[in-house]
């Protein structure tokens, strides 16, 4: 079983990394009743009563007859660094492989998930559903996952493994060695400083048995107590963390904090936000968000994660009628390059929420789902459905084989993907 060190950011230039690649020619190209995988953990039971200097010149020549001219210096040449050595030695195939998160039940791993894991060469995975089984059988699925790794599947890089163990009606490890955890919202009435000593709790549990990343905590603000039974997604389960932006922030953040005290990456979503849908995409078509637009004070909360050197940010799968209203989020390069990269300054993961089983993805086929993500900016995306995996990879090996602009995205969402290992 694989352990990574605390998150720390590593900066690599991507330009450096584009002269080491040119030489390596050598490389091949809501909820759910009855558990099943889902996006980031939705719930599995419907609560009866939420409460929820530009370089110097260089001097002139001599006109003495006596001067010898010397010829200007040789730029030094860049040193690849030790992640940008990581991602020349994979193949394209194993490149593609690094941006996938596919689901493993949290009971024992099914065949299409190995499956990803060996011959598609996912570098990600996440334990979804629900177990009660506790720490040690959990420890032994986790093993079972990790134990993928070799120089054929992955290159030897460890896996990512996730779960989404939020608290309230989203938690999917429970049993002996787990804290039953509550909602959000109670969460946060304990203030910042417990939640964020609990969190620290929670997350030692996690990495006990293996788990470096969870999904939470959501940091979506409901826009009142009173829309919060409306709002599916997230008030109906009392997900947030209260209802104004500087609550969310505070709070939200101090799970996030508690999170890596422990040693475990933290995942804040929904972003831009799901606070003012009412439907759910993981179980509805079309659902809109008409009001949240690009400087939105509902932002704040996403902000301050990412100043605070959050490294992983999941990206809603709503539209956004005021942002970009011909795109999902997963599908726009406004909100994942413009708002993220450009706007708050991200340079971590851009991760999808569920591409594979969520309602809101039916009109796209598995293969227009994985290009349309990576394609507009994306880094990561998940993958409840372990059966689409195969055309999900097979289509981006493909378009990168054949699009050098597409083939320059996949290259930079894997290095972004090796960075954060590396720092994790």
């Amino acid at each position: 079983m694989r352990k990574f060190p605390s998150i720390a950011s590593i900066s690599v230039s991507i330009a450096t990394a584009g002269v080491l690649l040119a030489t390596a020619s050598g490389c091949s190209s809501g909820p759910s009743n009855s558990g099943q995988a889902t996006a980031e953990g939705t719930p599995s039971v419907s609560p009866s009563s939420p409460t929820t200097t530009p370089a110097p010149s260089s001097p002139p020549a001599s006109t003495t007859p006596s001067a010898v001219t010397s010829p200007p210096p040789s730029a030094a040449p860049s040193t690849p660094s030790s992640v940008e050595k990581q991602l020349a030695a994979l193949s394209l195939e194993q490149r593609v492989g690094q941006l996938f998160m596919v689901a493993s039940k949290a009971t024992g791993a099914e065949p299409g998930t190995m499956e990803a894991l060996t011959k598609y060469h996912a570098g990600n995975v996440y334990l979804s559903g629900r177990s009660k089984a506790g720490t040690a059988p959990t420890a032994a699925v986790v093993s079972a996952l990790t134990g993928t790794v070799s120089a054929a599947t992955t290159g030897g890089l460890p896996l990512f493994v996730a779960t989404d163990q939020e608290g309230g009606y989203v938690q999917v490890l429970s049993g002996p060695g787990f804290s039953t955890i509550p909602t959000a919202l109670v969460q946060a009435s304990s203030g910042a400083a417990k939640l964020r000593a609990d969190a620290a709790t929670w997350g030692k549990e996690l990495r006990r048995v293996g788990v470096n990343v969870n999904l939470a905590p959501v940091l979506d603000t409901v826009t009142s107590p009173e829309f919060a039974p409306s709002n599916a997604p997230i008030g109906h389960f009392q997900r947030e963390y209260g209802y104004d932006p500087g609550n969310v922030s505070l709070l939200g953040n101090a799970f996030a904090d508690g999170m890596k005290d422990a040693g475990v990456a933290p995942v804040v979503k929904h972003f831009p936000g799901l606070g003012r849908v009412v439907p759910n995409t993981d179980v509805s078509k079309n659902v809109r968000d008409t009001t949240t637009t690009r400087d939105d004070p509902a932002l704040e909360p996403f902000h301050t994660a990412i100043a605070s050197g959050t490294k992983w940010v999941m990206v809603s799968n709503a539209y956004y009628d005021k942002i970009d209203p011909a795109n999902i989020a997963p599908f726009s390069a406004t909100i994942m390059d413009a708002m993220l990269r450009a706007d708050a300054g991200f340079t971590g993961i851009v991760l999808s929420d569920d591409l594979c089983s969520a309602a809101q993805l039916e009109a796209w086929s598995d293969a227009d789902r994985a290009l349309n993500f990576f394609g507009a900016g994306g880094t990561m995306l998940v993958c409840a459905d372990p059966t689409s995996i195969p055309a999900m990879h097979q289509a981006v090996v493909q378009k990168a084989t054949s699009d050098p602009a597409f083939r320059a995205k996949v290259d930079a969402a894997a290095l972004t993907v090796l960075q954060v290992k590396a720092g994790q």
